[in-house]
């Protein structure tokens, strides 16, 4: 019964911000907020995507799908992290524990091959404006989205299986506000080292990979803005991809800081790691659909019309 309870165990114990335990209920205010902002944001978005017909475009359908994974990856933890602060609630059950584990992982490799996605857009239409399309077609933007879900869901799940087949005897006390692959593994007293290499390495491989994909699609797209002859012309075709540069700057600067930190920032202390890490994953969420809202003119447009129909009525 005593194995069977380390393989299985029945719930695990949030600590939440370790040293900042009596600033929980303040702390829990502006991720409220974040993730009332978020909820909110990405719900108008889609909404304005799906109502407006000018908006079916597949720079926008992709879109949409990123404000999709950003509502994924917010729900997923910060509620959580609310209820502990708040009132308490610091148990999850294991089942629990994984899928929290499971979406907060997928989410971010989604999240990563829609900006990959969203840059090889933006390098269709001003490198091959004439057949932006005739390349990109619906039946295309299916199976992008159709490959982005199956690579992601076929990359995450061996995550779920890895860490159920850990022993948990030792300790059950989970030092963070929700559970990350790594961070449940490292509780077991079992050997994790195929959990650290498949769990770090495997998802850090494949977004290094999409960043390189998107960087080598901003070369072709400046080469291709530098060889317009109008003034006009480049600062329209740069215009559009502004939008995106400051999503993805948004999206991978964190996140390489925040693995650079937990590897070699030793000094660094435990809560300031744990509150960045959260920050990091209630943040972008919140800010993805205000940068496309004041950067795209199109959704800019359709955003004011929207609350001056309202404000009619």
């Amino acid at each position: 019964m005593y194995n069977l309870s380390c393989y299985n165990p029945s719930s695990f114990i949030f600590v939440g911000i370790p040293g900042l335990e009596k600033f929980h209920i303040w702390i829990g205010i502006p991720f409220c907020v974040i993730y009332a902002v978020a909820v909110v944001g990405n719900c108008i978005l889609l909404y304005l995507i799906a109502v407006e017909h000018s908006l079916h475009e597949p720079m926008f359908f992709f879109l949409s799908m990123l404000a999709t994974t950003d509502l994924i990856l917010s729900t997923a933890t910060v509620p959580k992290l609310l209820s502990n602060f708040w009132i308490g609630s610091q148990e999850i059950t294991f089942s629990g524990c994984l899928t929290q584990m499971f979406f907060l992982h997928f989410s971010f490799v989604v999240d990563s091959a829609i900006l990959l996605a969203m840059a090889f857009d933006r390098y269709v239409a001003i490198c091959f404006p004439l057949r932006y399309t005739t390349i990109l077609t619906p039946q295309v933007i299916i199976k992008l989205m159709v490959s982005i879900v199956v690579r992601s869901f076929s990359i995450i799940l061996p995550d779920v299986f890895l860490l159920k087949r850990l022993p948990f005897c030792r300790t059950h006390i989970i030092p963070h506000t929700y559970c990350e692959h790594i961070g449940v593994a490292q509780l077991s007293s079992a050997d994790i080292s195929i959990n650290i290499w498949y769990g770090f390495a495997v998802p850090l491989m494949t977004v290094i990979s999409d960043v390189i994909f998107i960087a080598v699609s901003y070369a072709f797209i400046l080469c291709a803005v530098f060889q317009l002859s109008s003034q006009g012309a480049r600062q329209k075709a740069l215009s559009t991809c502004g939008s995106h540069v400051c999503v993805i700057l948004m999206f991978y600067t964190p996140a390489f800081f925040s693995i650079l930190a937990h590897r070699f920032g030793h000094s660094v202390p435990q809560n300031v790691l744990i509150l960045f890490a959260n920050l990091y994953v209630a943040i972008p969420p919140a800010l993805n659909p205000i940068v496309y809202g004041v950067k795209t003119k199109q959704t800019q447009d359709k955003f004011i019309l929207l609350f001056s129909l309202k404000k009619s009525q």
